[in-house]
């Protein structure tokens, strides 16, 4: 089977497969001898920041020599992107390879009456096989949605959870409040496996923390005072960290986020976790700074960022990080339907001063039409709205009238991963 032909077909599954349970996940483990046990599992959920706490992690690791793979969701243009196995996206030989053993599987399965795995079941089923085939000792999984009725809680003694900031996000799955998502988050937490969190709300910490309590974990909350921002230059952001382990030095990342600190900062606190005493913080330094981490207000091209930001706490932390510049800005912004754009919106006209707003509808079924964003926009800006159904053609839009001015692209993933691969096509 080609590669094409591979994706092909997992790109299928949704037509022919419905959400299975936990047990579903642990019997389709099985079928592929549970290559899970075979890993040191680093297991990460959370609203915002997951993906970006994930890559923290796989890069110091790396720094301490570990053969690390990395499994992270979703993916921005190739499949390969969400299996990486020592900083090296799965090749299209070696994907081709674990979807015909994991396919395989799923036959068996099917044979014995079991169901089909869903999409994201059978992608981190390849992942793990792929791990343990190229002999990987630490695996970081990220979460898909949740973190309770996750694919990827089907492993059952982690090393470590880990919960990033909490948000309203994907409410028709999780709840209506922060506690009730929170609760789904925690869902990670196993008996006495230590968790690690980032402090949001008292709703959602309170939640974490009784949970840990239930399952008598240790459990370690990284503060929003637990570290400092001393200034963004030269395109990395720099802070330092209050505890003393750290000691005085100045910590660099390759980003203008001001929401990555506190995330690089809960992977750090992981790592002391993780190493004890035989910790090399100095290559951690040196592995964050030198990290890119793609679609996380990341410079596509000179002066043009894409930022994953898709809901609202993401959208606020994204505001904080736009720099109040003298040549102005021009925000190019689209959503899928199920997210709460109309507040995303209100949020960005009332947070980030541009200078023109640019809507556009991403190409998928679940893509917000331009017309009804930009009547949106309307509402809370008096600043000039712009509607081009074409991503492509909004993109050409803003590269030509930008001048001087900053180019901000947000509002969905697909959005992301549709400019990168344009960007790509015409370099």
């Amino acid at each position: 089977m080609t590669y094409e032909e591979a994706v092909r077909y997992i790109l299928d599954i949704p037509r022919f497969t419905k959400k299975n349970d936990m047990m579903h996940t642990k019997a389709f483990l099985e079928y592929l001898g549970d290559p899970q046990d075979d890993l040191k599992v680093i297991h990460v959920a959370g609203t915002n920041g997951k993906g970006s706490v994930c890559a923290y992690l796989n890069a110091m690791l790396r720094s301490e020599g570990k053969h690390v793979g990395l499994f992270t969701s979703p993916h921005l243009i190739r499949m390969n992107e969400r299996i990486v196995m020592d900083g090296e996206q799965i090749s299209d030989e070696a994907f081709c390879s674990v979807f015909e053993e994991t396919l395989d599987a799923v036959k068996r399965m099917q044979k014995s009456g079991l169901p089909h795995p869903t999409f994201f079941e059978f992608l981190f089923g390849m992942a793990v096989s792929a791990f343990r085939k190229a002999g990987v000792e630490y695996a970081v999984l990220e979460t898909g949605l949740g973190g309770r009725l996750d694919a990827t809680n089907a492993v059952e003694r982690p090393l470590v959870s880990v919960i990033t900031s909490i948000g309203m996000d994907h409410m028709e799955y999780l709840g209506n409040t922060i506690g009730e998502i929170a609760k789904e988050k925690a869902g990670i937490i196993k008996e006495g496996i230590p968790v690690f969190y980032a402090q949001t709300c008292a709703e959602s910490d309170g939640v974490i923390r009784q949970t840990a309590e239930e399952h008598h974990s240790l459990c370690k909350k990284i503060g929003k005072d637990a570290y400092e921002i001393l200034g963004i230059r030269d395109k990395h952001i720099a802070f330092s960290c209050a505890n003393a382990y750290y000691g005085n030095t100045t910590w660099k990342l390759n980003n203008i986020g001001v929401y990555q600190p506190g995330n690089a900062l809960l992977a750090m606190e992981v790592m002391r976790f993780l190493t004890g005493e035989g910790g090399h913080p100095e290559r951690w330094r040196e592995a964050l700074s030198a990290l890119k981490w793609e679609g996380r207000m990341e410079e596509v091209l000179p002066g043009v960022y894409v930022d994953g930001a898709h809901n609202v706490s993401a959208v606020e932390a994204f505001a904080a990080s736009v720099p109040q510049g003298e040549n102005g800005n021009i925000i190019l912004f689209s959503a899928v339907r199920d997210k709460e754009y109309e507040e995303m919106i209100a949020c960005l006209c009332r947070s980030v001063q541009a200078d023109i707003y640019v809507v556009t509808h991403i190409s998928d079924r679940r893509g917000t039409g331009a017309g009804t964003l930009g009547r949106i926009f309307e509402k809370y800006t008096d600043r000039p709205v712009i509607v081009i159904e074409s991503a492509e053609e909004a993109l050409k839009y803003v590269l030509d009238s930008r001048g001087e001015r900053t180019v901000y692209c947000l509002g969905s993933l697909y959005l992301t991963g549709m400019i990168k691969e344009m960007i790509q096509e015409v370099m």
